[in-house]
């Protein structure tokens, strides 16, 4: 990579932008930082300006990254333009960024459905796609989309914690944080 390419963009998206798709993006970020990736998150019917939900703080700090300084956004049509790879946390809200830029279809996976793809996706290829984490990201929607065929069907939805109990943001994490570490450590590879 070059000082002049710009980094590329991963946009995770959910509901109100303030349980899954924030605890995605501050993750993945922690993840990959020091690295040409940036992460950003936003909603399909986001609740604008507000932090984190204080039940997903504690499980997004003890995984090592900060819930801090975050402020819910609404998805537009623009960040989804500006993404690289677009990452739902449900098959509805795939459907919401597709129909709003229909040509994201081929960049846009639900994450436990992208989490099933990485494991089939041939980490030479993915390697000899770039040599940054920001390149991999590029080439990765075209390398997952080749392995639909063998990846399999399987749960592709995030449960939704708003407004559950602890029990219920700790299993909606518990499925998108393996899927998140999956992610980050092929990019990485």
């Amino acid at each position: 990579m070059t000082s002049t390419q710009t980094p590329a963009r991963i946009l995770a998206v959910c509901t109100g932008n303030i349980c899954r798709s924030p605890a995605v993006e501050r993750l993945l970020a922690a993840r990959l930082a020091g690295t040409d990736v940036q992460v950003a998150s936003a909603g399909t019917h986001a609740v604008v300006g507000h932090p984190v939900s204080a039940p997903m703080i504690p499980l997004v700090t003890a995984a090592g990254a900060d819930a801090d300084g975050f402020a819910a956004q609404q998805l537009t049509a623009d960040l989804i333009r500006e993404a690289d790879l677009v990452i739902a946390l449900t098959r509805t809200h795939r459907s919401a960024i597709v129909e709003l830029v229909p040509a994201a279809v081929r960049r846009t996976f639900t994450l436990r459905e992208l989490e099933r793809l990485v494991a089939h996706v041939d980490p030479q290829a993915l390697h000899d796609a770039g040599d940054t984490p920001g390149a991999r990201v590029r080439a990765l929607p075209a390398l997952a989309a080749g392995v639909r065929h063998v990846a399999g069907a399987g749960p592709d939805d995030v449960v939704d914690p708003i407004g559950g109990s602890e029990a219920v943001y700790r299993a909606s994490y518990d499925e998108l944080a393996p899927a998140v570490d999956s992610l980050a450590a092929a990019l990485r590879h």
